[in-house]
């Protein structure tokens, strides 16, 4: 995952042999315009990066909790697909009950191997702040996020962008008052339901799969083409309580998901996610949580290595 202009993470990924990139706007306004969307993609182009993966969305709060300003928020989302077809980017990486809370952790110098520092939820610590001040039940959100697909699938299948629902992070059922849909294999499966079309799928963050209980490989053969990418990371624990390890050190058979990868037939892009620490990354301005440099490129190293095992 990459800024959308260049800098030495750009370098270290080509020094890496990737060639293909996700991008994330951080801060940027009005990015989901064709001509922001276009120059991004031809800038990753001119130094050698395939553009392929959109990974940050614009507001959807009012979409989320069914409040008046949804269908003007749905409308920018339908821009960003056409736009991203237009400019032949193919997945956008979207939320769901995220909004309004977000990603969650509780500690972020949990020590792992070496003293490298990683991140961790505890859902007792985290439930002792104040709730959200929303007032939406899990029912008004099941309905809400039908209607939200309703109106985007169609303009996805027609612009030729895959749609790529990350699970809640962490996957409990509710977190600070606000329920949570995408935070358990079942209800991933009844999301797919809602569309049967093959525009309408999944990112695989293995590490929320992992957290939820799931069998990772055979999670993976079972949603099968409708994985459109995937978030290579590993966590320890529940949904409750849960540690980020790090990709080769976690519960997970990591060799065997890739394998189950390859007899889904998935041949999209993956990414590694939510890296430890490492020495002397706190003082670097992009140094935040999971996505220090070495880290990744560790984990790089590593999936590389699972691949070739894995090769024909």
């Amino acid at each position: 995952m990459l800024p959308p202009r260049p800098d030495r993470r750009w370098t270290l990924a080509r020094q890496l042999g990737v060639s293909t990139a996700v991008v994330r706007f951080w801060g940027e306004d009005e990015w989901w315009t064709y001509d922001s969307l276009l120059r991004t993609k031809n800038r990753f182009a001119d130094h050698g990066l395939s553009l392929d993966v959109v990974e940050d969305r614009p507001p959807m709060t009012n979409v989320v909790l069914g409040r008046d300003g949804r269908d003007e928020e749905i409308e920018t989302v339908k821009r960003l697909i056409r736009n991203m077809g237009r400019a032949g980017i193919g997945v956008y990486c979207w939320v769901w009950t995220e909004n309004p809370v977000g990603v969650l952790r509780t500690a972020d110098e949990v020590p792992l191997r070496g003293d490298s520092r990683t991140t961790a939820y505890n859902h007792e610590q985290s439930e002792r702040a104040s709730d959200y001040p929303v007032d939406v039940t899990e029912a008004e959100l099941w309905e809400n996020l039908e209607y939200f697909l309703d109106e985007v699938v169609p303009v996805a299948e027609e612009a030729g962008v895959d749609l790529a629902l990350h699970p809640d992070d962490p996957p409990v059922d509710s977190v600070r008052g606000v329920p949570r849909l995408v935070n358990s294999v079942e209800n991933v499966q009844r999301i797919l339901d809602l569309h049967d079309s093959p525009n309408h799928g999944l990112t695989f963050c293995q590490g929320n799969y992992a957290a939820m209980g799931a069998d990772i490989p055979e999670t993976i053969r079972r949603f099968g083409d409708r994985i459109h990418f995937v978030h290579f990371r590993d966590v320890d624990g529940t949904p409750e309580s849960f540690v980020e390890t790090w990709q080769d050190d976690g519960p997970t058979d990591m060799l065997a998901a890739i394998e189950a990868y390859r007899e889904a037939g998935f041949d999209g892009p993956i990414r590694p996610d939510h890296v430890p620490r490492m020495l002397d990354e706190d003082h670097r301005d992009e140094a935040q949580a999971g996505y220090t440099d070495m880290g990744r490129l560790f984990a790089i190293g590593y999936m590389t290595g699972l691949l070739e095992q894995t090769d024909e």
